[in-house]
């Protein structure tokens, strides 16, 4: 399935598995999804990169809850106490189980829980999984004050 024009949304991957990444980049390519992907490996690059308006809305965010220096966690604290960014979609991509990050995660207000497990060996399902999202959701538009 590939993208429609005119609802081309940057996703941000926030991912320090190299490998994982790069799985999910593999699977993108062979749906044919062409949408800009940028890659951090951490909460604050990611917060960094947002405050900083470097990967413009509409967005969805695929977030690793174990991540180094700003767990997933601490990101999405970060993120919905900030009125710019707080409405941001975030789609959490992780190997937790734990009720605890489950909980935790959609008090934030996030738009899924996905556990990288129930995914087999193949992110496939993710990838039909959010162009279908994007396709049919209204996601928030870029209303941003902030300066690069």
């Amino acid at each position: 399935m590939k993208e429609v024009d005119d609802k081309l949304v940057n996703i941000l991957l926030m991912e320090d598995d190299d490998i994982d990444a790069k799985g999910l980049m593999r699977a993108f390519k062979k749906h044919q999804i062409s949408n800009p992907v940028t890659r951090v490996t951490n909460g604050l690059e990611g917060l960094k990169l947002l405050r900083s308006n470097a990967v413009p809305k509409p967005l969805i965010v695929l977030l690793d809850l174990n991540m180094p220096r700003m767990n997933g966690i601490e990101f999405l604290n970060e993120l919905r106490n900030d009125e710019q960014l707080k409405e941001t979609v975030v789609f959490v991509l992780t190997t937790s189980h734990s009720e605890v990050d489950l909980l935790a995660a959609y008090e934030r207000n996030i738009a899924g829980y996905i556990v990288k497990t129930n995914l087999k060996t193949s992110f496939d399902r993710l990838i039909e999984m959010l162009t279908s999202y994007w396709n049919i959701s209204e996601l928030p538009p870029n209303k941003r004050v902030r300066n690069p």
